[in-house]
């Protein structure tokens, strides 16, 4: 099930890093010095950054190597290289959500996201802040004095947004590990354009807190990574109930690497492939794609059953409702003085939000719950959900519409899983016909993320779609 493109010859995963750095087969500064080194050759061109910290990076790294030096035990993310997404406060360095309006000293008076918190505290060295889409939704701005994060298959198509700069990063080498948002796609839609791993769990499952907003009751935190088993490491670091955040569930958090075993045996996978949705809308070599990857899972042990996922219209019309009233509830103030310092398609978006009335964000509300129960009755009888996470790769850059940004979403299923709000995990599946990648959505019942992530590392182990890189990054 290989594609005709070269697998990276350094350490491209956190578990393969942490176990040389264990192993005394590479140092900490090493580690860094890698990453350093791939941001300097490729930042520049896809647009990865928008803050480094070189100087703290390498502090950190020889702190932890004083420590192996010492014979002192590890922490689980002790010297692996990270990125985290600009809508994170981070003390290290200003926090903008590639925005002129955010006030410069909201992250300061916030000091550390939680996410980030909790990554420093297991020993991951934040080696920057990553471009991000204007307060995490919209498209690039030319116009803005932001870089356009750009994908490394293909320098003419984007990254996907809005966790653009976490997933090109990744594919680069410039970290081993990121963090992500996801309020209708945001982390799931770069992962599958750029052929990593990205994972939304269930919402209030990681904490928000210190987190810049985009719509209260959707938004979603997650880690990225090239493998599943690295996003099992990350969100064993990151999952845990939070006081600070008024979202955050008190549900008992699962060992999730231990969760990975391999084997899909006893498990029922329930498929569902979209096509009624999206017409002439797919790349032609989706299908063969999306088939290929039902195949492998039935070789990791899985039955697949037919399904069709419930009020798939209904939820993701809830869902675009539910995002517009929420944000421009939050933007209201600052776009009716500063409307012309907000990227075009984010302010486009805002100011189409106001004219939602009351009364159907309260109806929304209702379609989503009513679609919610619908799930779970799907999920009484089938462990996993299987369906595209869209069916078209990643679109050029000078073809998307800054006045109808909402189109991007054309093409993609991911905002009906943020109204749901089940664990879901966008896997890399191969290439389209112009070789850039596909990927697979896996989603499960609230809150047991371990499976979702148990089906995702079967799937990896039988395939190796998540190793590919293009031969440009060789």
């Amino acid at each position: 099930m290989a594609e005709t493109h070269s697998t990276a010859t350094s350490f491209t995963t956190i578990t393969e890093a942490a176990a040389a750095l264990r192993s005394g087969e590479v140092s900490a500064a090493a580690l860094i010095e890698q990453a350093l080194s791939a941001a300097d050759a490729h930042d520049g061109t896809f647009g990865i950054f928008l803050a480094r910290f070189e100087d703290r990076a390498r502090e950190q790294a020889a702190a932890v190597d004083r420590k192996i030096t010492a014979g002192e035990p590890l922490a689980p993310l002790d010297g692996i290289p990270l990125g985290v997404k600009d809508l994170y406060a981070h003390s290290a360095g200003p926090t903008t959500a590639q925005s002129l309006v955010l006030d410069p000293g909201w992250g300061k008076s916030v000091g550390d996201a939680a996410v980030v918190r909790r990554l420093e505290q297991a020993g991951g060295i934040v080696t920057g802040k990553t471009t991000t889409m204007e307060y995490g939704i919209g498209v690039p701005d030319p116009d803005k004095p932001f870089p356009i994060p750009r994908n490394p298959w293909d320098v003419r198509r984007w990254a996907g947004g809005s966790s653009s700069g976490s997933a090109s990063g990744l594919l680069a080498g410039a970290f081993l590990g990121a963090v992500g948002t996801d309020t209708s796609g945001s982390l799931r839609i770069p992962a599958a354009y750029s052929g990593i791993t990205g994972f939304k769990p269930t919402f209030g499952r990681v904490s928000k807190a210190g987190v810049v907003p985009l719509a209260y009751t959707l938004d979603h935190a997650g880690p990225m990574a090239r493998s599943a088993a690295d996003c099992a490491l990350l969100l064993s670091v990151l999952a845990g109930y939070d006081a600070e955040d008024p979202y955050s569930s008190t549900e008992p958090v699962a060992d999730y690497p231990a969760a990975l075993t391999g084997d899909l045996s006893g498990r029922t996978v329930g498929v569902d492939n979209l096509d009624r949705f999206v017409g002439d809308g797919h790349d032609p070599q989706q299908p063969q794609r999306f088939s290929a990857a039902i195949d492998a899972l039935r070789e990791a042990g899985a039955t697949i059953v037919p399904i069709e996922i419930p009020m798939y219209f209904e939820a993701t019309a809830a869902a675009l409702v539910i995002m517009a009233t929420e944000s421009a509830a939050y933007h209201e103030p600052t776009l009716r003085s500063r409307y012309n310092d907000y990227a075009t398609g984010s302010r486009v978006v805002f100011a189409a939000s106001s004219s939602v009335r009351g009364a159907d964000y309260v109806l929304a509300q209702k379609v989503r719950h009513v679609a919610q129960r619908a799930m779970a009755e799907v999920f009484r009888t089938v462990d996993l959900v299987a369906t595209p996470t869209g069916h078209l790769g990643a679109p050029m850059v000078d073809g998307i519409d800054q006045l109808n940004p909402v189109s991007i979403l054309a093409g993609l299923h991911t905002p009906y899983w943020n109204v749901m709000a089940n664990p879901t995990v966008a896997v890399p599946i191969g290439l389209t016909a112009d070789g850039v990648p596909l990927s697979l959505s896996l989603s499960g019942r609230h809150f047991d993320e371990a499976t979702v992530l148990r089906g995702a590392d079967a799937f990896q182990r039988v395939t190796d779609h998540h190793r590919l890189i293009p031969t440009e990054l060789r």
